[in-house]
């Protein structure tokens, strides 16, 4: 199965939500105001934070090949022939990934705020 450009990046930050609920969830819900014990539920997703994450690795890898390493073949006319098009989309990737590395390594800094 092949994804384009916009489908790994829409899976990556999928599979990084279900890969930071365990610890984003409950902080989050926490930050908003939302009390309760079924908040702290959310633990239960963290037996599959590895499988998440290294789907998440997979997508953005695929996201990174579309728009780095793969030659390109349009048509003179197509969108994805000018510059600009391929430039926005490289720093959507960007900001992307930035955002589902704070997700991923919330873990790692989520003790600070609880």
């Amino acid at each position: 199965m092949a994804f384009g450009t916009k489908g790994s990046l829409v899976a990556g930050v999928l599979a990084a939500l279900g890969a930071s609920a365990c610890c984003a969830g409950p902080l989050l819900l926490l930050l908003l105001g939302v009390g309760g014990g079924w908040a702290s539920r959310l633990i239960a997703f963290e037996p599959y934070s590895p499988y998440f994450t290294a789907l998440t690795v997979l997508f953005l890898g695929a996201a990174f090949y579309n728009l780095y390493l793969r030659r390109r073949a349009c048509a003179h006319d197509e969108a994805c022939a000018t510059g600009r098009v391929i430039r926005n989309q490289r720093i959507m990737f960007w900001l992307v990934a930035v955002a589902v590395m704070l997700l991923l390594t919330m873990p790692l800094y989520a003790p600070i705020f609880y």
